[in-house]
């Protein structure tokens, strides 16, 4: 291995002509953001990038590692070469170096996103001189002599505030934390670096699935660059066939189950969890009853046969969601709560959702879930069925009746629903 690929205290390292890596390494994180777990650390990725004008510093990194942020920023320029700060993300772990940074160049104009504004105000206690802001857009360019900035917004990715720094002259695209993945590696780059795919893709999953459809949207903007290498804001340096993980993106913001009816069934999902069988008989009643409504695809989950995550993919690409528990100690089980919870990282708002169950003492846990479904944004348009002990004939009738009043509701058969919550079966739910 290179000295030039490895990461040496003090050091930048050159990832293109004229450009260096100037950020830190945490290769003792074990959990980022309460959410993720980092096995391998991370790093905060910040770059310099020299024209013959100047230089201008993308992003900085978590204020606990400034001092080797700014070590290799000074090993590689001086604070009066620097002709343009650019944030493309105000997470503190981008952030954390700035007030040192504009200090030290106070000649240097801060470039960062529109929704961006909002936000400084709350990262720079003590205010900023608005005439050193600049709030970009799609037209802004940056020239640093032979080199040049533009900026391409990549919203929701994963805040408001997110962009991507575009070097048109050599195909550097510096993408903030697209692309990226918490992953440390002294020897920085992707073809250099340890196999980091299970990083990338566990990224993908809880920072930027949530988005899908402001993913959908950056690609747009991406693909059609002539990039030679991605910098992004954690994990390695792709300079290795950089366009691979664009493509990567692409197949992970995709659909990942082909529709066989082409997009004319809508499609329902029926989850159930049963202690002595008698959820499952209503759940199979549901299924028979939304079955019978033409249109509409059913399946039907056992949940002690699963664990959440797979079913997320089935999740996010349905049209309706209903889940069915039995009450134990006032509460839904926990195989349910852990499917609800695992929905954060799904886009489920505007979904039909209902809820049903068996109870032996008060059958809490039917309201309890509708009001889960409520609080993630589903539509919740009938209260759910909830039966004591074994369901008789009539009562099994009923599910069948709520799957099939359900379904119609998908395919816009029945005039919606208004449930009064002054009721008894409501307040009882």
């Amino acid at each position: 291995m290179s000295l030039a690929d490895a990461v040496i205290p003090g050091r930048p390292v050159a990832v293109a002509p004229g450009v260096h890596w100037v950020g830190a390494l945490d290769p003792e994180m074990r959990q980022f953001d309460i959410i993720l777990r980092t096995a391998n650390g991370t790093s905060y990725n910040a770059y310099a990038v020299r024209g013959h004008n100047g230089v201008a510093v993308i992003d900085t990194v978590k204020e606990d590692f400034a001092g080797d942020f700014f070590a290799r920023l000074w090993a590689c320029c001086k604070p009066e070469e620097i002709r343009a700060i650019v944030l493309n993300h105000l997470e503190p772990d981008h952030s954390g170096a700035l007030p040192e940074l504009l200090a030290a160049a106070p000649q240097a104009p801060l470039y960062i996103s529109r929704p961006a504004l909002g936000m400084l105000k709350g990262l720079l206690k003590d205010g900023l001189d608005p005439e050193r802001i600049v709030a970009v857009t799609d037209d802004t360019r940056v020239e640093l002599g032979g080199r040049s900035l533009r900026f391409l917004p990549t919203p929701y990715l994963h805040w408001p505030d997110t962009q991507c720094t575009w070097v048109e002259e050599d195909g550097l695209l510096f993408s903030g934390d697209v692309f990226g993945c918490h992953f440390c590696d002294a020897r920085l780059f992707n073809d250099r670096a340890g196999d980091f795919r299970f990083s990338f893709d566990y990224y993908y999953q809880h920072i930027m699935r949530p988005f899908r459809e402001f993913v959908l949207q950056a690609l747009a903007l991406i693909e059609p660059l002539p990039i030679r290498l991605i910098a992004p804001a954690h994990g390695p340096v792709l300079r290795d066939h950089p366009q691979t993980y664009v493509r990567r993106y692409r197949q992970l913001a995709e659909p990942l189950l082909a529709n066989e009816a082409a997009g004319r069934d809508k499609t329902l999902l029926v989850f159930y969890i049963s202690a002595y069988g008698n959820t499952a008989r209503m759940a199979q009643a549901v299924r028979d009853g939304a079955e019978g409504v033409e249109g509409v695809r059913v399946s039907l989950y056992d949940l002690v046969g699963g664990e959440p995550g797979p079913f997320a993919d089935l999740i996010e690409e349905a049209d309706g969601l209903l889940f069915g528990s039995p009450t134990i100690n006032g509460d839904a089980v926990k195989p349910v709560w852990d499917l609800l919870s695992s929905l954060t990282l799904v886009k489920v708002k505007g979904k039909l959702g209902g809820a049903f169950g068996s109870y032996g003492w008060s059958g809490e846990a039917v309201g309890l879930i509708e009001d889960r479904l409520r609080g993630l944004k589903l539509r919740v348009p009938r209260s759910g069925v909830k039966v004591k002990l074994i369901p008789t004939a009539e009562e099994l009738a009923e599910c069948a009746g709520f799957g099939r009043d359900l379904a119609e509701q998908l395919v816009g058969r029945a005039g919606p629903r208004h449930i009064d919550f002054t009721a008894p079966q409501a307040l009882s739910a």
